[in-house]
């Protein structure tokens, strides 16, 4: 199937071509056409599957006739990151429309986002708290509004913002199509759709665990040589760009400098950060600049590089959703990619979680001639970096509780 058979308005095709867009992701395939027949979709799909253009595009072509200058269509993200990754799809994929978009997050100027809003916008692209407070000081009008989508539902209830889209629904016309794209189904998301979907289509793509295109290895490790673990582990292993997990902003923040001391192009992507800072480093990884980013998982919603070649998880994630959003960032686009964990003992239930989700067992990988024994200098530090000879990555499989994982990469 190619974008062509969906007969999109030729002001709206022109900008999939422009794009390079040639043949439909099949959440794209499945959920475009009935977003464009004026249904609701339920569609869950995990990241990097082209959800964004799933209702991107619907939403163009619905409104590419019509009144100009009153909102019509309200899509609300988790993140800011997010927020403006949408923005940049409705730039890129509907420059020939002269539709308008705005953005609505915290961290940035009330009063600009209010005068951006009164001067006309037929999209805005919102994060739920601002969106309120847009709601509450009457800066944006939502009576006329169209279409509603929620993007990454599930992320949004995982980050409390739950209470707050119920807010929203107070003031957005009963009378709309709704569109609702997660990567997983927890039961208050289940619920959330209940309540405001009517008659929905509803869409799976495989969303339950990662792509196959990843390839993933665990790598047990003391809690204090994590660090000299995965400076090693760069050193030894040919990476592009490097996604690089903590479980806290403080310990993301630490890892990334001490990256840059070890001579990496590293930046951190956490909630201390200014939203112009953020943005410098979102944008220095995107275009090269940063070959590593360290970020937590609240903080990496947005980030949208087809080229990155590792997920390195320094810390295991809570959840096994949360296994699958951030392993998700790698083998996009039919690209392949690797996933590493470091694991320690505290971690082993989640992994029998994760190996429950995959349907597969785990491999285990022990560095060779890596000291695992070194200890702690004190139980709260880590050393910045460790003069170290050059070590290869080995599977050693006479390793205590050794793990076979994953679909390999061929």
């Amino acid at each position: 199937m190619e974008f062509q058979k969906f007969n999109f308005h030729p002001h709206v095709a022109a900008g999939v071509k422009a794009a390079g867009y040639a043949t439909p992701t099949p959440i794209q395939q499945q959920a475009i056409p009935p977003a464009m027949q004026g249904r609701d979709v339920m569609g869950l799909a995990q990241t990097g599957t082209g959800k964004t253009a799933a209702f991107v595009l619907p939403v163009l072509d619905r409104l590419i006739q019509g009144p100009r200058g009153r909102v019509r269509a309200l899509i609300i993200a988790p993140t800011r990151e997010l927020a403006e990754q949408i923005h940049q799809s409705v730039r890129s994929l509907g420059k020939e429309t002269r539709l308008h978009s705005v953005t609505v997050y915290g961290g940035v100027s009330f009063n600009l986002q209010a005068e951006k809003l009164k001067r006309g916008a037929e999209i805005v692209i919102a994060c739920p708290g601002r969106l309120l407070d847009h709601i509450t000081q009457r800066t944006i009008k939502l009576t006329d509004l169209e279409i509603l989508v929620l993007d990454e539902a599930d992320r949004m209830f995982d980050m409390g913002f739950l209470p707050d889209i119920r807010k929203i629904m107070k003031h957005v016309p009963a009378k709309r199509q709704t569109l609702m794209f997660s990567a997983t189904m927890p039961n208050d998301i289940r619920r959330l759709a209940h309540e405001v979907l009517q008659d929905p289509v509803t869409i799976q793509i495989d969303h339950t665990a990662p792509a196959d295109t990843v390839a993933h290895a665990l790598y047990p490790v003391g809690q204090h040589l994590k660090t000299p673990l995965l400076l090693d582990l760069l050193r030894e292993t040919g990476t592009g760009s490097v996604l690089v997990f903590t479980r806290t902003k403080h310990r993301a923040k630490r890892v990334a400098a001490q990256l840059l001391r070890a001579g990496y192009r590293s930046a951190s992507l956490q909630g201390n950060l200014s939203q112009n800072r953020r943005q410098a480093a979102l944008n220095g990884f995107k275009t090269g600049t940063y070959q590593i980013l360290v970020a937590t998982d609240i903080a990496a919603r947005g980030i949208d590089v087809s080229s990155i070649s590792h997920v390195i998880n320094y810390d295991m994630p809570d959840t096994t959703d949360a296994y699958t959003h951030r392993i998700g960032r790698t083998g996009r686009a039919s690209r392949t990619g690797d996933a590493f964990t470091f694991v320690t003992r505290e971690d082993e239930i989640m992994v029998r979680s994760i190996e429950r989700v995959l349907g597969e067992k785990v491999e285990r990988r022990l560095l060779e001639g890596f000291d695992y024994e070194k200890p702690a200098s004190h139980p709260d530090t880590e050393p910045a970096s460790q003069s170290m000879p050059p070590h290869r990555s080995q599977k050693r499989d006479s390793a205590p509780k050794v793990w076979s994982f994953g679909k390999k990469r061929r």
